[in-house]
């Protein structure tokens, strides 16, 4: 019986590319410690410190085939941790800049009424700019959007070709984006801030 704790890093990464469990293991509870303690000592929070961690052994585990170690498991583990790290703060960046930007619309008091009149703004100015749209244009995106028909059907209905169909909608959902560009970017904001505000 083989005893993994005795095995060089090299020997464990040829067994584990041969889908050997217990290498994988022995790699886990060698390095699971040292690799925990690195990513809490910069992110200072042991929940997100071991989800890292175990998201690094589980990527690990999935790419043991393809992964390519060229100055020993040590290096290669602490740079990949590293990387989650630095991963997460970049990704907290994010999500600290949607906070900032929802400041702009968002108060302490209660603002669904001005919510309600964001949103029956937006549903008005939609309303307007559909009606502004060339006669065939509107024809097929109220058929695709509102009655939510095919590009077959439309074709069929009106006596087009699909491919007519398809330049009419671009060209209808470009004016309309053109036009709600302001609304749309306030109405994300509303719908993340349940994601982004505490």
């Amino acid at each position: 019986m083989t005893d993994y704790a005795k095995l060089s890093e090299v020997e464990l990464v040829e067994l584990l590319r041969e889908d050997e469990l217990n290498a994988f293991k022995e790699i886990y509870k060698r390095y699971w410690k040292k690799l925990y303690g690195a990513a809490f000592k910069r992110l200072k929070n042991k929940e997100i410190s071991e989800e890292i961690v175990q998201e690094l052994f589980t990527n690990l585990w999935f790419k043991r085939h393809s992964f390519h170690i060229n100055h020993g498991v040590d290096a290669f583990l602490y740079a990949s941790v590293m990387h989650l790290v630095i991963d997460h703060f970049r990704k907290e960046s994010v999500r600290e800049k949607y906070r900032e930007a929802f400041k702009v619309i968002h108060t302490d008091t209660d603002n669904s009424t001005e919510e309600q009149i964001l949103l029956k703004d937006l549903a008005d100015t939609l309303e307007l700019e559909i009606n502004q749209l060339p006669d065939k244009c509107r024809s097929v995106y109220t058929l695709s959007r509102k009655e939510h028909k095919s590009n077959k059907e439309i074709a069929l209905y009106l006596g087009i070709s699909e491919k007519t169909v398809e330049n009419h909608l671009t060209k209808a959902l470009k004016k309309l984006q053109l036009g709600l560009s302001h609304y749309l970017t306030l109405a994300l904001l509303i719908a993340i801030r349940e994601l982004f505000v505490k």
